[in-house]
């Protein structure tokens, strides 16, 4: 553990608290907190700070914190935002290591608020002392060495391997209330507030290495440093999960941009691909989150998506089926033998195969004997076990039945009891087991779908892509023409040699200024042909009719040329024209990339064509990418079955596809200028020596 998370221990797991602004008034905040301290069993001695008050729950208060004749380790500051800088300056004289700043008044607000948080900041930084907040809730440990809950909050959750950060203060009350209701148990919480200090790559790599925190869940509303939080995410992600719900996926979209690729992305796809690409597993809500937790809790993750389901009513076991399907779990068919060892153990009017029905009937020794089974079936990674809770049936043993298999079992086992009073026995048991129960099959289906997610970015392969001898002069020479010439945009043969310069195939092409210079270079590419017009301030060539495909004959090209002139010349005198071969024989995708202020550069891959903004069939990731991120990339596509051949024709290479991408990616190590850049479309031809890049743009800013 490094130095700077090795600090949080201070905040964590200290000796001492002092609680600055405590108050004997109850439902105030300095109130709560103390009392949470005090009854919640903290080990440590507790210290009430607060120059009005003689005793605050039965303890005696002090004037302030270097009043303290013993050693404070970790403070609590909950006095108004004008006082907290010489509470803070206090602290460090007495020596405290951690501050946690409830109080509010700072960078979340205007006028003085962002410069009091700066000058919060620089005491902490020259002392020595480590920061949560300000504007939080503050920080808990059940560890029952430490017993620590130093949050303002109601409710105290239960011990377990959760570790929870939350950047919302208001969220994390209802956090710890639903943690507790769903039996979700917690190592450690933290509300950040405004981040000042402590970062969630600081509390990663604390949890890291904490060894009662089997998960992390996290609330973000921004990531702070993000190469700080992928590199901790990408190395803690391999040996616990992470879980995260990010808001903000509804913000108003990128502003305007040159490429497809920038009006396409935003800091949203960004913060996808960042989590993706460090083995993060973004979900949607709360809601998502816990139904996930309670089910990853037992630390067992399955090795494929092939689920069993075992139920004794059949309409369940449909929404359940009907669910996993939708969610890219198979609902595997079992082998001849388990299905046969099912078969010797249920009545002939029940069903062996999957979903195994073993109707209203069943009771504990069914359940038992159809689990063994498919628990056995090399075939099956996971099971879904669901009961329907009959008034002749004892709930509970089929529960203990559910808990002895999860308990035995390497395979996850999630259970659903549904029914009159779900039997709240059996409901307890299975709780008391740490085995997850959902009230619904869909939840269920939901966090099994979780669990293959969660083990699929665990093994990805995060190595880097590979090497590729490319001509990185010659391509340079090309963007350095063109920033001499002051100039952002490239064009023409500076575009061809760019991308020939690091082995992008680009379609046959002749920049030519006049008619007759157009016909000698059909001569040489061959007809048919198509013409773009090259000229200054014309982007999207399509949009403006500066593009003519499918040209055939001597005079359809000079027809063709014609109407370009007609459209083009008079304001851009400088016109020039494109004649490229045509390549239209496989499928149009589209490869780019942008720059995102806070993320930095993001790559593209999807359907291309005129396609691209509408249907918006588009995966992100982060620069630089490793061979994993391209191959997701060109398989996460909603439209990717489509590389398989579709409709008689046949597939195209996707490993090429994986390679282009991975070419432009060096392409932008070498050349940082590059900001924006689009191949819209690269044919994935069905002959791959075919294929090629048809239409490219290169925006640069000096870097």
């Amino acid at each position: 553990m490094s130095p700077r998370a090795t600090s949080l221990n201070a905040i964590f797991r200290p000796q001492s608290v002092a609680v600055i602004g405590a108050s004997r008034k109850k439902n105030q905040i300095g109130h709560e907190i103390v009392a949470n301290l005090m009854e919640g069993g903290f080990t440590g001695p507790v210290y009430p700070v607060n120059p009005t008050a003689k005793v605050v729950h039965s303890t005696r208060c002090y004037s302030k914190v270097t009043d303290i004749p013993n050693p404070v380790d970790f403070a609590v500051l909950v006095v108004p935002a004008k006082y907290v800088l010489a509470a803070a300056r206090d602290c460090a004289k007495k020596g405290v290591k951690g501050l946690v700043c409830i109080s509010a008044g700072f960078g979340e607000t205007r006028g003085e608020g962002p410069k009091r948080q700066k000058e919060l900041v620089d005491i902490c930084r020259k002392s020595g002392m480590r920061l949560v907040g300000p504007n939080c809730m503050g920080v808990l440990n059940t560890d029952p060495e430490i017993s620590m809950n130093a949050t303002f909050a109601f409710n105290t959750p239960l011990p377990g391997g959760a570790a929870f950060m939350s950047q919302s203060g208001a969220l994390g009350e209802a956090i710890l209330a639903d943690a507790k209701d769903i039996g979700v148990g917690m190592s450690m919480f933290a509300s950040l507030g405004n981040r000042a200090d402590v970062s969630p790559a600081d509390l990663l790599e604390y949890w890291e290495h904490d060894s009662r925190t089997e998960q992390i869940l996290m609330y973000l509303e921004s990531f702070g440093d993000p190469e700080q939080f992928m590199a901790a995410a990408r190395r803690v992600s391999r040996k616990k999960p992470v879980i995260v719900v990010k808001s903000g996926r509804t913000a108003a979209g990128a502003k305007a941009a040159m490429s497809h690729t920038g009006s396409l992305a935003g800091s949203e796809a960004a913060a996808d691909s960042l989590m993706a690409q460090c083995g993060v597993l973004r979900v949607d809500s709360m809601k998502e989150l816990f139904t996930l937790a309670t089910a990853a809790q037992t630390g067992k993750l399955p090795k494929g998506n092939r689920v069993a389901i075992v139920t004794n009513a059949g309409g369940p076991a449909i929404l359940a089926t009907d669910s996993c399907g939708d969610q890219g779990l198979d609902v595997v068919q079992l082998s001849e033998k388990t299905e046969k060892r099912i078969q010797e153990g249920i009545p002939v009017e029940a069903s062996a195969s999957n979903p195994v029905d073993l109707i209203a009937t069943a009771d504990a020794d069914r359940f038992d004997h159809a689990l063994k089974a498919v628990l056995a079936d090399r075939g099956v990674d996971m099971v879904l076990a669901i009961f329907v809770s009959p008034v002749m049936i004892d709930a509970a043993a089929v529960a203990k039945v559910f808990t002895r298999h999860a308990k035995r079992s390497s395979k996850p086992i999630v259970a659903c009891l549904l029914g009159k009073e779900r039997g709240f026995e059996a409901v307890d048991i299975l709780a008391d087991a740490g085995v997850a129960n959902y009230r619904f099959p869909e939840d269920a289906a939901t966090a099994l779908s979780g669990l293959w997610k969660l083990s699929k970015l665990r093994s990805a392969d995060d190595s880097g892509g590979p090497r590729f001898r490319v001509q990185k002069k010659r391509g340079r020479a090309a963007i350095e023409n063109a920033l001499n010439e002051g100039r952002e945009m490239l064009k023409g043969m500076e575009l061809y040699e760019l991308l020939s310069s690091y082995g992008i195939p680009v379609v046959p092409t002749r920049l030519v200024r006049t008619l007759d210079q157009a016909l000698k270079a059909t001569r040489e590419t061959g007809w048919p042909v198509v013409l773009k017009v090259e000229a200054q301030g014309v982007v999207h060539k399509s949009d403006l009719g500066g593009v003519i495909l499918d040209i055939r004959t001597e005079d359809e090209l000079a027809s063709g040329w014609e109407e370009l002139e007609s459209r083009f010349r008079k304001q851009c005198p400088d016109m020039r024209v494109l004649v490229q071969s045509l390549r239209q024989h496989g499928i149009e995708t589209f490869m780019g990339a942008t720059t995102d202020a806070q993320f930095g550069r993001l790559l593209a891959f999807g359907l291309g064509g005129i396609h691209v903004e509408v249907l918006k069939d588009v995966v992100f990731r982060l620069h630089p990418l490793s061979r994993v991120d391209a191959e997701g990339m060109v398989e996460g596509i909603r439209a990717a079955s489509m590389f398989e051949g579709v409709r008689g024709k046949p597939p195209v290479d996707k490993e090429q596809l994986v390679e282009m991408l991975l070419r432009l990616d060096r392409m932008l190590t070498d050349c940082p200028e590059i900001y924006e850049l689009d191949f819209n479309p690269f044919l994935a031809a069905w002959d791959s020596s075919e294929s090629c890049v048809l239409d490219v743009r290169v925006r640069l800013k000096k870097s």
